[in-house]
C-alpha cells in the first residue's frame, strides 16, 4: 500500500521487517518446542537465540538463488548462528552446528501461516483500537449536536422529523457491530500450524504443535493440511468489508448533508487549503470521498480472498501471490478508513440553523401520518384517516397552511380537540422518544 494510505499503527504490524520478525518468532518457538520434546539440547537453543537475526536486503540476496522467500530468510538466520556464508560455495557447516536445528522437521507454510495469524490477531487490535477511537468521537459530536432536529429522508425526499443524534447513534451502533463481528472473526484466525508437509504430523507430534502455537498466543488448527484452510482468511476480510462498507455509509451521509442546498454539516476547512484549482470557492467533501472511494477496493480484496477458499488437494500456490496483496492492503485501507472518518466528524462544522431552515421547507407537511394516526385513534378507520390526511396534503401542495386545512376539515373538527391538534403538530411530541445518548 502507498504511504498515503496507511497508519503508524498498521504499518508496525504489516511491514516486511514485522513480517519477517514474525517468521524468527515462530522459528524459534519451533526450536524452543523440539528442546521441550528433548531433541534438541538446550546449549544449541541457547546459541540460536543469543545470534540467531536477519537482514532484509540479505534475504533477498539469498532469494536470488534459492528462488524461495522462506529457505532464503531460513539461510540467513542460519548463516547469522553458524557464521558460514550461505551463499559460498566452499563453505560448509560444522558438524553438531546449532544452526541445524532452525527449520527443523517443518515445512515453509508451518512458519508463514502460523506468522500470519499472528499479523492478522495484532492487525484486529489495531483495528479495535481505531473503531473505539471513532466512537468516542461520536459520542462527544452527540454530547454537542444529538438533540438538534433535522429532517430525515427516504428516497433523498424529505420524510419526518429526527434528530441529528438519531443519525449519530445508528453510526455508533453499526461500529459496534463491526467490532463485535473482528473479535469473532479475530479469534478464528488466531490459529497456528505445526503440523508438517500436508499436515500429517510426519515429524512434530500433534502435542508439540500445540505447544509450540500456546507459546506464541494462538490455538493448533483442529485439522490443517499443509496450510490452515482459507476460510477463516476469507471470513475475515468480508468482516474488514463490512467495516468499510459502514464507514462508506456514513461518509456519503455527510457527503450528502454537505451538498450547497442541503448544507447541515461541512468538513473542517483549514486556512490555506485548495477545494479546486479553477473555482476558488469551492469546498468539496473530498475527506469524505476518499472514504467511499477506498471502501471500494476492501470489498474487491475481500472478494479476491474469497477465491482463494478453494485450493487444490492439500494446497497449491494461487493463494500466496494475492495473500502479499490483500491482507496487508486489506487491513491498511481498513484502519486508514476508519481514522479518516474519525477525523471528518472531530472536524465537522454542524450548522442547527440551517437544519431548522431545511425542516421548516415543507412546513407542517411533515406531521401528516400524525393526523392519520390520531384520527385512527378516534375510531376511524385506517383507510379513512389516510384520505383525510392525504386530501388536506394535498390542498398544501398546492399552497394552503396543512395545519390550517386539517384544522377546517370537518372529520378532524367532529373528532379531535383543540388540545389533540395541537399535540398532533408538535414537534417536541414528535421527538419525544429521541435518543438521549449513543449507547
Amino acid at each position: 500500500m502507498i504511504d498515503r494510505y496507511c497508519t503508524p499503527a498498521m504499518s508496525a504490524v504489516w511491514s516486511r521487517e514485522a513480517k519477517v520478525q514474525r517468521w524468527l518468532d515462530v522459528e524459534i518457538a519451533i526450536c524452543e518446542g523440539w528442546v521441550r520434546e528433548g531433541v534438541v539440547p538446550a546449549s544449541d537453543l541457547a546459541a540460536i537465540r543469543a545470534r540467531a537475526k536477519f537482514d532484509v536486503a540479505r534475504c533477498d540476496e539469498i532469494e536470488k538463488v534459492t528462488r524461495h522467500d522462506l529457505m532464503a530468510f531460513v539461510r540467513n538466520v542460519s548463516e547469522n548462528v553458524s557464521g558460514v556464508d550461505a551463499l559460498s560455495p566452499e563453505s560448509e557447516q560444522k558438524e553438531n552446528d546449532p544452526s541445524r536445528w532452525i527449520h527443523f522437521g517443518v515445512t515453509s507454510y508451518d512458519v508463514i501461516d502460523t506468522a500470519l495469524a499472528m499479523l492478522m490477531r495484532d492487525g484486529c487490535g489495531v483495528l479495535l483500537d481505531s473503531i473505539k477511537s471513532l466512537q468516542d468521537t461520536i459520542s462527544s459530536l452527540f454530547e454537542r449536536h444529538g438533540s438538534v432536529p433535522c429532517i430525515g429522508r427516504t428516497h433523498g425526499i424529505h420524510a419526518e422529523p429526527v434528530t441529528f443524534g438519531h443519525k449519530l447513534q445508528g453510526w455508533w451502533q453499526e461500529l459496534g457491530r463491526s467490532a463485535d463481528r473482528i473479535r469473532a472473526a479475530q479469534k478464528d484466525v488466531s490459529v497456528g500450524k505445526v503440523s508438517g508437509a500436508v499436515g500429517i504430523h510426519a515429524h512434530v507430534s500433534p502435542e508439540m504443535e500445540r505447544s509450540v502455537c500456546e507459546s506464541l498466543g494462538l490455538r493448533p488448527d483442529p485439522n490443517s493440511t499443509q496450510i490452515v484452510a482459507r476460510d477463516r482468511h476469507a471470513n475475515l476480510l468480508c468482516t474488514l468489508a463490512v467495516l468499510a462498507g459502514s464507514c462508506e455509509r456514513i461518509a456519503t451521509e455527510l457527503r450528502n448533508l454537505q451538498r450547497t442546498e442541503i448544507l447541515e454539516v461541512q468538513e473542517e476547512f483549514a486556512a490555506g487549503q485548495t477545494g479546486s484549482s479553477a473555482m476558488p470557492h469551492k469546498r468539496n467533501p473530498w475527506n469524505s470521498e476518499t472514504v467511499c472511494g477506498l471502501a471500494r477496493i476492501v470489498r474487491g480484496n475481500a472478494h479476491a480472498m474469497l477465491e482463494s477458499v478453494m485450493t487444490w488437494h492439500e494446497r497449491d500456490l494461487t493463494n500466496s501471490s494475492l495473500e502479499r496483496i490483500v491482507f496487508p492492503d486489506t487491513f491498511q485501507l481498513a484502519d486508514f478508513i476508519v481514522q479518516r472518518l474519525a477525523r471528518i466528524l472531530a472536524g465537522l462544522v454542524v450548522m442547527p440553523e440551517n437544519m431548522a431552515r431545511n425542516l421548516s421547507q415543507m412546513g407542517d407537511l411533515v406531521f401528516s401520518e400524525h393526523v392519520m394516526v390520531a384520527l385512527i385513534q378516534s375510531g376511524l378507520s385506517r383507510e379513512g384517516a389516510y384520505k383525510v390526511a392525504q386530501r388536506n396534503a394535498a390542498k398544501a401542495w398546492e399552497g394552503e397552511d396543512f395545519k390550517e386545512s386539517v384544522k377546517r376539515d370537518p372529520v378532524v373538527a367532529a373528532r379531535l380537540g383543540a388540545v389533540e391538534v395541537e399535540e398532533v403538530f408538535s414537534l417536541e411530541h414528535h421527538l419525544r422518544n429521541a435518543p438521549q445518548s449513543v449507547e
